[in-house]
């Protein structure tokens, strides 16, 4: 990777914006710290639009470019039983942080005291050598040419956590490449792509260009508001498998034209193949290392120049 300075002078890192921004940053990177009505699945490597829980659009291209609003902790879901596509299950339990079950769990609901010592916590509890409690992390997204709306993008742990593959960043290696050039993801339109070499959906981020005035001024109008707050809230309601979807409706009202999407004739569609048996929360994925939780770190210095001249001119492919 490139050690050019990317960032600096980015305009949304000056002032007291910078704090809010790098928040949720900081939290992609690993630390501390009622879904939408529209989000994003990325259901058999393929971005679909969803709204209102139907499919209203798939993108025929392998990479979306989005501008990142807000971020979630990394959160932890487990549920019990085998995959039933006719059934909608909620999970046994869940935590908002990694760390303990969510206070709205019921206690005899509740696998153990300390997420660190749950059996579901425990490889070869589930699937294969995977965990039966699988880690995912919620985000706030605008699309690139969409600025009006908010999707909910949810996350597996293939695509959050992971070594860097020379440019290919899962989400935390990302995040942690935008905090060491002191560059909160809000400030940069991210395309995401997905690993051609992962069977089951797995993604990797880069960064395209700076926020233009008009993509600023769109995610100034989001940060705080209730859509937003929605799309990274882990609910029970919410907490359901985030990658099935109902058919397509015949006659789909067209959204996200702007971002490269087009809607496809149902009929055409690939027949889906039979699935294995698997948890009922997600997809299968790779087995991924029990997360650090990050230290918290002095705030970081604002840059000076109020431009950023000459972002990614040196990020390779």
């Amino acid at each position: 990777m490139s050690n050019v300075d990317l960032f600096k002078s980015n305009p949304l890192v000056a002032g007291g914006l910078f704090d809010r921004f790098m928040e949720s940053t900081n939290k992609l990177v690993g630390g501390g710290g009622g879904g939408t009505s529209r989000r994003i699945s990325i259901k058999g490597n393929r971005f679909r639009l969803m709204v209102g829980g139907e499919q209203v659009s798939v993108s025929k291209d392998d990479t979306m470019n989005i501008i990142v609003v807000d971020a979630a902790e990394i959160a932890r879901t487990y549920y019990e039983g085998a995959y039933d596509p006719e059934k909608t299950s909620r999970p046994v339990c869940w935590s908002h942080d990694t760390r303990a079950p969510a206070p709205e769990v019921p206690e005899d609901q509740r696998q153990a005291a300390r997420c660190a010592d749950c059996p579901m916590n425990v490889k070869g509890s589930g699937q294969g050598n995977s965990r039966a409690c699988r880690f995912s992390q919620r985000l706030a997204v605008m699309l690139e040419g969409e600025l009006d709306k908010v999707y909910q993008l949810q996350l597996p742990a293939a695509s959050i956590f992971g070594q860097a593959d020379g440019n290919k960043l899962p989400l935390q290696a990302y995040a942690k490449y935008l905090a060491e050039h002191k560059t909160p993801i809000q400030g940069v339109v991210t395309a995401m792509y997905f690993d051609d070499n992962s069977e089951s959906p797995k993604l990797f981020f880069k960064p395209t260009r700076m926020v233009n005035d008009e993509e600023t001024t769109a995610l100034l109008s989001h940060i705080d508001g209730e859509e937003v707050k929605r799309a990274i809230t882990l609910t029970v309601s919410q907490a359901d498998r985030s990658e099935e979807t109902k058919p397509a409706p015949d006659k789909a009202k067209v959204v996200g034209k702007a971002a490269g999407f087009t809607i496809e004739d149902p009929d055409e569609e690939e027949a889906p193949k039979p699935k294995k048996a698997a948890p009922v929360h997600d997809d299968a994925e790779d087995e991924i290392e029990e997360p650090k939780v990050a230290a918290k770190k002095a705030k970081a210095e604002a840059p000076v120049k109020e431009k950023l001249n000459d972002l990614l001119s040196e990020w390779g492919d």
